[in-house]
């Protein structure tokens, strides 16, 4: 648990900085976050009950995982999740990854650009972009697909691998989906730089923030 530390420079609110179970509810038992140690999370985030997190991941600011309805929530190895992102889902709705049954599934080597929200019961296979502000909620997409800015997939569609999904573009029924064409080059070599540069972000900001991390998530000074 967070050890609050009193006589701090500046404004101090116990909330800004929450990684901790879920509350106990008729629907879920109150689960902790498991977080590899290598993963980094920015100031004002918060992480939310079965939410499972593994190597390399880097996590912006005010970005919200909060599996206290759908859980769990599974996310891979080099993903990255921007700025405002938000992680729900809705109780008692899964999708099945190895035989096991998951609210949110997010792969390895994904990018989740500022302010998108991934809403499960939801698959997203490896090496996908989620453009900035794009929706995911109830639908499966597979893996080297390019979501981009501000489009919607739901209505429990399958996008097939490597497809492009256009910025504006409403993809809700599986019509649409199957006529999804393949990601471009460009949108493809996009994907992998992004990847690229917030891999090397956890150990940069775990280096500069060192040990003066406080409980509010912010490196202040401490007295």
């Amino acid at each position: 648990m967070i050890k609050y530390i009193q006589k701090l420079f500046g404004p101090f609110n116990q909330y800004t900085y929450f990684i901790g179970p879920n509350p106990k509810t008729s629907i879920n038992k109150s689960i902790c976050p498991t977080i590899h140690s290598s993963v980094f999370i920015s100031p004002f985030s918060s992480i939310i009950g079965d939410v499972t997190i593994n190597q390399n991941v880097f996590i912006a600011c005010n970005v919200v995982l909060r599996a206290d309805e759908g859980s769990p929530f599974y996310i891979g190895c080099n993903t990255n999740i921007q700025d405002g992102v938000i992680f729900h889902g809705l109780a008692k709705q899964y999708v099945t990854v190895k035989n096991k049954k998951y609210s949110i599934y997010v792969g390895d080597n994904i990018s989740c650009a500022h302010g998108c929200v991934i809403h499960g019961p939801c698959f997203i296979g490896d090496n996908c972009f989620v453009g900035v502000r794009a929706v995911i909620f109830g639908a499966v997409i597979k893996e080297g697909c390019f979501i981009g800015t501000g489009a919607i997939v739901t209505n429990g569609v399958l996008v097939d691998a490597n497809r492009y999904i256009p910025a504006g573009s409403i993809i809700d029924t599986q019509d649409k989906a199957d006529l999804l064409g393949h990601v471009p080059h460009d949108k493809q070599e996009f994907s992998k730089e992004v990847v690229g540069v917030n891999t090397e972000f956890p150990n940069s900001y775990s280096l500069m923030f060192g040990d003066n991390r406080c409980s509010c998530g912010l490196s202040c000074k401490k007295r």
